[in-house]
């Protein structure tokens, strides 16, 4: 029982027998019309890289990308573009077309619903990569702190080494766990799409991850946290029953059973722009006609030390998103409305 969507080719020759302008509202996760972030990101590789941009001012520059990203994607090219926010609704993403890793969001929060298609321009002027993010991966890669993170919540471990907050799943996601799924089985991967009976539910999750509790991994690395969050991830698919461990940076960590996994060796949980109890809809296909939710994901909440050499996992705790603040505070945390400047990691466009 596989999720794999067919080729992102489909959603262009659906966009265009549909006559739907840039500007027309799609539903996010409409099967035929809503092109989801990996896709929208192969489409847009494949038809930008090697686009000469030589000689056009910036403006210019910025106009002429556009216009191909509306044939690309089989859309009309307007006469003119709208100054609305953003730039693509239909979509809902902005275009950023950078020679440098400075990437540069005027006037606008980061928003956790909208994707952020980067264009890496090379020296000669030609289009050589191009990322899809939604806003939270972009709160995420700030170091400077120019960005604060907006929402952020505190961990008080309890007396009990494991806890599932939520008992079971939200009502909109009920009718689509099974207890018995096997992605062994079934061939799939952890960053494949959610589908109907492919999720686990959350008792099962809890029942197979629990066991993770009191295991170590090495803490070593250039990049400590992102290298014991890979490690994590691998034990949770391993658990989980996955024969492959992959991460494309995108939330949720394992897209595959809509669950987030978090690392926590701090009592802060850090959150970005995604705020667990929200009710906005989720970059997925729609699930047999019905939209997945942020507040729909399951998130699995690890707390561990480290002594530098070793990482200790010693708490585990599961809940939806839902219910999530019933247990984790929630701390406030600053809305800014300014330039936001974003040096983008040296290894961005490779990821």
């Amino acid at each position: 029982m596989s999720s794999k969507p067919k080729t992102p080719r489909r959603f262009v020759q659906a966009i265009s027998r549909s006559g739907l302008t840039i500007y027309d509202t799609i539903e996010t996760g409409d099967p035929k019309l809503w092109i989801p972030s990996a896709e929208l990101e192969t489409l847009l590789n494949s038809g930008l890289r090697g686009f000469s941009l030589a000689g056009l001012p910036l403006r210019t520059r910025s106009k002429v990308v556009k216009e191909q990203v509306c044939r690309i994607l089989g859309y009309p090219v307007p006469a003119a573009f709208k100054r609305t926010k953003p730039r693509f609704p239909g979509q809902c993403f902005d275009t950023y077309v950078q020679k440098s890793n400075n990437l540069q969001v005027w006037n606008e929060d980061l928003s956790p619903s909208r994707r952020y298609v980067i264009i890496r321009v090379s020296a000669d002027d030609e289009i050589e990569r191009v990322k899809v993010v939604a806003g939270d991966t972009l709160a995420f890669l700030d170091t400077t702190g120019t960005l604060t993170q907006k929402y952020q919540a505190r961990l008080i471990p309890g007396s009990a080494k494991t806890e599932i907050i939520a008992s079971e799943d939200t009502d909109r996601l009920k009718p689509f766990v099974r207890d018995d799924v096997s992605p062994q089985a079934n061939s799939v991967s952890p960053v494949d799409y959610p589908a109907a009976d492919a999720l686990l539910s959350i008792k099962v999750i809890y029942e197979r991850l629990r066991g993770l509790v009191g295991l170590s991994f090495s803490d070593k690395g250039y990049d400590q946290e992102r290298n014991r969050g890979a490690e994590l991830h691998r034990l949770v698919c391993k658990c989980l029953g996955y024969t492959d461990y992959r991460d494309d940076g995108r939330f949720p960590d394992v897209r595959h059973q809509l669950l987030e996994v978090k690392l926590q060796t701090s009592p802060t949980i850090d959150l970005g722009l995604v705020c667990p109890d929200s009710k906005e809809a989720l970059d997925v296909p729609i699930i047999q006609g019905h939209q997945i939710r942020h507040c729909d994901v399951r998130y699995a909440l690890f707390y561990a030390k480290t002594d530098g050499i070793r990482v200790t996992l010693i708490n585990f705790y599961l809940t939806t998103g839902e219910a999530f603040f019933r247990r984790f505070p929630q701390f406030q945390g600053k809305v800014l409305n300014k330039k936001l400047q974003i040096p983008l990691p040296a290894d961005f466009f490779n990821r």
